[in-house]
């Protein structure tokens, strides 16, 4: 099962947490505050980050920050604040998905199995979703190319740092040219989730995942937006 880092202070709900993932067969381990989490991250290697924003010391928007800065491993946001503006603002600082305190075992369980499951590769070692299936190798878009099965996307030949949320969203757009999609079905697609109010994390996602592919993100050619009705990738020639 995956390994799990939580970037905690409160004593509750890290043994809340804890127990709730342990209970369904993860490994936990605990970092009580930003600066520990990013020591523990070297050590413990965990395939996912549970990141609180309100930390003694270093806040939780700096540790997402700093990760991102050098690992593209995934990190959900646990946080009591659930004002539009803290989500937003957690979002972009590289964050895949955003809970708010408290949440049950469940939620987070799910959460979890679907960030993982965004660059996950299957057992025949095809991507994990059908968007993701090479059958005719690498892609060429513009300046783009996009290798489905090494889960690899370049720029002017230089690979790109892609964040789990930031790769998916990409790999989906660009599986249909020309196809648009409206906030909610991108959420039900990319972030697997099936209920309202959760938008802010496709327009975030979108304003990150363009300034890491295009040449000017206020005019882009990649990830374009549909007003009234959602985004569509290209088509690039």
């Amino acid at each position: 099962m995956p390994r799990v880092l939580l970037i905690e202070d409160d004593l509750a709900v890290q043994k809340g947490v804890s127990l709730a993932l342990k209970r369904r067969g993860h490994e936990v381990e605990i970092a009580a505050s930003g600066e520990t989490g990013l020591l523990a991250l070297e050590r413990y290697r965990p395939d996912l980050v549970l990141l609180d924003l309100m930390l003694p010391g270093m806040s939780g928007l700096e540790v997402c920050r700093r990760i991102r800065e050098s690992k593209q491993i995934p990190i959900i946001i646990l946080s009591a604040r659930g004002d539009d503006i803290d989500v937003v603002v957690g979002l972009e600082a590289g964050a895949d998905d955003y809970i708010v305190k408290p949440a049950g075992g469940e939620i987070l369980e799910a959460r979890i199995k679907a960030v993982l499951r965004r660059v996950a590769p299957s057992p025949d070692g095809a991507a994990a979703d059908p968007a993701a299936q090479a059958p005719f190798g690498p892609e060429r878009h513009g300046n783009l190319v996009i290798d489905r099965t090494a889960l690899i996307v370049t720029r002017n030949g230089a690979e790109l740092p892609l964040a789990p949320s930031e790769l998916k969203l990409l790999l989906f757009l660009s599986a249909a040219p020309g196809q648009v999609y409206s906030r909610q079905q991108l959420l039900e697609q990319v972030w697997e989730h099936s209920f309202y109010g959760d938008d802010r994390l496709v327009d975030a996602c979108v304003m990150r995942l363009r300034a890491k592919i295009e040449d000017d993100p206020r005019a882009p050619l990649y990830v374009r937006t549909v007003r009234g009705f959602g985004y569509r990738f290209g088509p690039v020639g």
